[in-house]
């Protein structure tokens, strides 16, 4: 990675900031509106974006930014983007509606397809993940103490499967069926990438739909932690390489010794 464009320590508080505004919003009788895919927006998701955006354009002024809320960028455009913010405000809007303080505020540098920098804080536990390209990965609590987190480079049995509480399909039944002996630990949005990043799971088998924002400040996370993210081909998921925003099926995981597609249903291997 080339110099940071401003101290990790400038994107926590940053993260923090928005995360205090959806958490007097998360506080209040919130209104829920439908985006044009039919997924939930609350006015959290536009105060966060908002907060993030002017304070990365304020002390970053030269770095493009995409953001779910402002993704409808042409590919013409920012093709050409060699470096760049990718940001997901309030990811797991499904959880903040639920109210089961399940969800995140993302924000990711990504450089030459692939992210080198991520903050992952949640606002209702004052946590966050943060990481780094060669200096590591590092969970800190609400009191500002930072320790560093490696992923479970060894499978256990039976195999953590970090699992979501809104997303559960057919795909994943059969590979978890594949699997074998295994315990799901359930998580809501890119906490059940940080949970492979800090070890607490070995493998989270991503088999739906996501975006490009869900999981790059997640990516930059657990990469910096030892582990990878890989699509169901085990080759490395990278970032803004076509039109479409939407992310292949993947893996992340601590092991790099598995291979994780031999668990895949036949659908998913064809």
């Amino acid at each position: 990675m080339s110099n940071p464009p401003l101290p990790i320590e400038n994107l926590i508080d940053i993260a923090r900031r928005a995360g205090e505004a959806i958490l007097e919003i998360y506080n209040t009788e919130f209104s829920v509106e439908q985006k044009d895919d039919k997924s939930p927006l609350t006015e959290a998701d536009k105060a966060a974006h908002n907060i993030i955006v002017s304070a990365l354009a304020e002390q970053t002024p030269d770095i493009p930014l995409l953001s779910e809320e402002s993704a409808d960028i042409p590919f013409e455009n920012r093709s050409g983007w060699r470096r760049y913010w990718l940001i997901d405000p309030l990811d797991g809007t499904r959880e903040f509606i639920k109210r089961n303080g399940e969800f995140t505020v993302n924000i990711a540098l990504i450089e030459d397809h692939q992210p080198v920098l991520g903050v992952v804080h949640a606002p209702v536990t004052a946590r966050t993940y943060y990481g780094e390209q060669g200096k590591g990965a590092f969970k800190q609590t609400a009191d500002g103490a930072a320790e560093a987190i490696h992923v479970q480079t060894s499978l256990r049995r039976p195999v953590q499967v970090a699992g979501s509480r809104s997303h559960a399909g057919d795909s994943l039944k059969q590979f978890l069926e594949n699997l074998g002996e295994h315990e799901i630990v359930s998580m809501g949005s890119s906490l059940k990438i940080c949970l492979v990043a800090e070890g607490k799971a070995d493998v989270y088998p991503r088999l739906g739909l996501t975006s490009e924002w869900d999981t790059a400040a997640a990516q930059a996370v657990v990469e910096a932690a030892g582990g990878k993210i890989t699509k169901t081909d085990m080759q490395p998921l990278r970032y803004n390489t076509k039109a479409e925003l939407l992310n292949p099926f993947f893996f992340v995981f601590g092991d790099a010794s598995v291979d994780w597609s031999t668990y895949l249903g036949e659908e998913q291997k064809a």
